[in-house]
């Protein structure tokens, strides 16, 4: 019994008048200031929606929405006790650490604006950056995500994609699907051409202005190498490429134009000996 009064005590003193009016102040400013946030989120969306760029857009009510969480932690804070000239001194104290630590930090924001006021892709766009090939999904102050083709997520830091090349796949309506061909040093090269150019005349997916590129590029142990470049529009240039690779195989083979493979000649024995040969 007495323990049951001792926590009786420990719990009435717990919960003083003042207490307990700060839990209301905590709650009532919680359930008023979430769902404010979200509606400022909301009438800023729509106030900047298709009047600036779709990532000027997003960094702008980005910037809201974290502004409108910092207001409301400082509002929090001060309820407890937390004076704003003492988190400023406190910070004071840890500034130095902090800034060696967040350096990286303030170049990837430093490299996010250069970004976003360069323009050097859109949210959108399909970018090549090293070995990664993706969709722009979002541009960050820190970073750039990525989706890629096979539904990966990829998150770039704005400094590395400063610092390193980065292809714009799609900036442009139309691109050149780039085939290289190989033919043997037997074909008929004006043949080959014509040969080309007709799949290219007969494709739909194919572009006739400009006209189809046929180029021989250089001569290669087993045969003739050839550029052959059809143009298209870009959400079409993947399924472009595919089918005529497809046709050039079928009209190949039907024109008895060979595409050579390599050969390795193995002599074995002595000087009588006959040649071995060996496909690999």
């Amino acid at each position: 019994m007495p323990a049951v009064l001792n926590t009786t005590n420990l719990i009435m003193n717990f919960i003083t008048p003042e207490r307990v009016s700060l839990a209301v102040r905590v709650v009532l400013i919680l359930l008023i200031g979430i769902p404010l946030i979200r509606l400022l989120r909301g009438i800023t969306r729509k106030l900047v929606k298709d009047r600036l760029s779709a990532q000027s857009e997003q960094l702008i009510v980005r910037s809201v929405y974290y502004i409108s969480i910092l207001i409301l932690l400082i509002t929090l804070l001060n309820e407890f006790g937390f004076k704003l000239s003492a988190l400023l001194g406190a910070a004071g104290v840890f500034g130095i650490a902090i800034g060696f630590a967040s350096q990286t930090s303030f170049s990837n924001i430093i490299s996010g604006i250069f970004l976003i006021s360069e323009k050097p892709f859109m949210i959108g766009d399909w970018v090549q950056i090293g070995q990664t090939v993706g969709v722009v999904d979002s541009i960050d102050l820190l970073s750039i995500k990525l989706k890629t083709t096979d539904n990966r997520f990829v998150r770039v830091p704005n400094e590395t994609m400063i610092k390193t090349e980065v292809i714009n796949i799609t900036r442009f309506p139309v691109r050149r699907a780039n085939i290289e061909v190989s033919v043997s040093y037997n074909a008929d090269l004006p043949k080959v051409r014509e040969v080309l150019m007709h799949i290219a005349a007969t494709e739909s997916l194919a572009l006739q202005d400009p006209p189809p590129v046929f180029q021989v590029v250089g001569f290669a142990d087993s045969g003739v190498n050839i550029l052959f470049g059809v143009w298209g529009n870009k959400d079409a240039v993947i399924d472009l490429k595919t089918a005529l690779m497809m046709s050039i195989k079928d009209r190949f083979a039907r024109e008895n134009i060979e595409i050579p493979y390599p050969h390795l000649t193995l002599l074995s024995g002595g000087a009588e000996s006959q040649p071995l040969l060996y496909n690999t």
